[in-house]
């Protein structure tokens, strides 16, 4: 696993016939975003929220692309209540489980891109990699998180999280599937996210 411009991961997609794939992770929390919405004239809108707790879900997600199929968006969360001992985020083991899901959804070999956090670079996630043979992985520049479609995924979901008032985790975390289910169905706004990096969409071999 090493650097690569996306131009470059892009060229081993192409002569593997593999999905590229960029991957990503965000958080959400009780405390709902704030946003403009409509109102009465003179009444200002309130949002209640208990935002108690330590309560959290973590999702970590994929937008995936190849020519001639269908762009993809396939995600994994990981819901957190603070209680001890309880995983927080996604570890190693997750982010395997994750792509073995997208391998088996795809049906193809994949080309991975994904930014620098320690979980993708550590020995134990080097492993896991070196044991897929289906499974090329690169790392985005540094500081670019323009560049990977994935960050905006996170984007929209949030937007549509505002003034969201989700009382337990448990209704966070259905809110959460909810917004990320009904972009799955969206080709067009996944391949928009994409468009939007500036980067063009693979070319066929």
């Amino acid at each position: 696993m090493a650097p690569l411009s996306v131009a470059g991961a892009k060229r081993v997609a192409t002569r593997l016939n593999a999905w590229i794939c960029f991957a990503d992770e965000c958080g959400q929390t009780l405390r709902a975003a704030k946003a403009t919405t409509w109102a009465p004239r003179g009444v200002t809108p309130v949002v209640k929220v208990t935002a108690a707790g330590n309560a959290r879900v973590s999702v970590a997600g994929m937008v995936c692309y190849r020519p001639g199929d269908r762009s993809r968006l396939i995600y994994r969360t990981i819901t957190s209540r603070g209680r001890k001992g309880e995983p927080k985020g996604f570890r190693e083991n997750d982010f395997a489980a994750l792509v073995d899901a997208a391998h088996q959804q795809l049906g193809g070999p994949i080309v991975l891109v994904w930014d620098g956090l320690g979980a993708h670079r550590s020995a134990r996630m080097r492993m896991l990699i070196a044991a897929r043979p289906w499974l090329r992985v690169y790392r985005l520049p540094g500081y670019a998180p323009e560049l990977n479609p994935a960050e905006k995924v996170w984007s929209a979901m949030k937007r549509s999280l505002a003034n969201l008032s989700a009382r337990t985790a448990t209704a966070l975390t259905a809110a959460v599937k909810n917004r990320l289910k009904r972009m799955q169905y969206r080709t067009g706004l996944i391949d928009g996210f994409l468009t939007g990096t500036g980067l063009s969409p693979p070319r066929p071999p």
